[in-house]
């Protein structure tokens, strides 16, 4: 039996792939991302193909950027393939318009606060405003929801300081960087245990790696599963 706050990343080469991956997973998992490098290789097909002959939901994890007219373009062309939640990057003006794009739709608009490969290194060498990089991810998704994000994209590290956010009410709070214990952290740099991300207020966890690239993947995402359950 599958739980929905489990969100596994297809971060596979291809469709075929990623279509092989699911039918290996089967019932135990109902929502998959879907993110940028497949995007060539048959993102877009397969997304489609999990949510009508399948009935997964599907994340479609694009973090778009750019100007508020293109934005919204984009938006409104992705809507038409009945996604459950697509990102943009957390910036005002990005979000404002993928909302417009994404309006009359059940498309939710996840922004992205700020990467959990990056550390505060990461964000001096990208000449980022100082300040402790909790801070900084808890005003940016502030923002987000002010702009009218449905949810935002932060590690787990960050999820209990937004979900006290008073912006934050009725919102989402999707966590990538999540590793079992004792899994690889690849990556990842602010990460924590499925658990302790969904009790920190997480409504979904995105896993990737520890469920695809594991000996026995099924068991990999159940272990995941009866870990929220538990």
């Amino acid at each position: 039996m599958s739980d929905d706050r489990l969100i596994v990343a297809l971060d596979v080469p291809n469709a075929l792939d990623g279509l092989r991956m699911a039918e290996t997973l089967g019932d135990t998992v109902s929502f998959y991302k879907i993110g940028l490098g497949m995007l060539t290789g048959g993102g877009l097909a397969l997304a489609g193909e999990l949510k009508q002959d399948h009935g997964k939901r599907i994340f479609l994890d694009m973090k778009l950027f750019d100007i508020g007219a293109t934005v919204e373009a984009a938006v409104r062309g992705l809507a038409q393939f009945d996604l459950d939640f697509l990102t943009v990057h957390g910036d005002p003006h990005v979000v404002r318009a993928a909302r417009q794009g994404a309006a009359g739709t059940g498309m939710k608009i996840l922004a992205v606060t700020i990467l959990t490969s990056l550390d505060r290194h990461d964000l001096d060498d990208g000449l980022m405003v100082a300040g402790d990089l909790p801070d900084l991810v808890a005003q940016r998704a502030g923002r987000a929801f002010d702009a009218g994000a449905d949810g935002v994209i932060a590690s787990p590290q960050e999820a209990a300081m937004i979900r006290a956010l008073p912006e934050a009410s009725g919102r989402l709070i999707v966590t990538p960087g999540v590793r079992p214990a004792g899994a690889a952290l690849g990556d990842q740099k602010r990460v924590a245990t499925p658990a302790k991300a969904v009790a920190d207020g997480a409504d979904h966890i995105v896993v990737g790696r520890p469920i695809w690239a594991a000996d026995a993947p099924k068991a990999a995402a159940q272990a995941i599963v009866d870990e929220l359950r538990g």
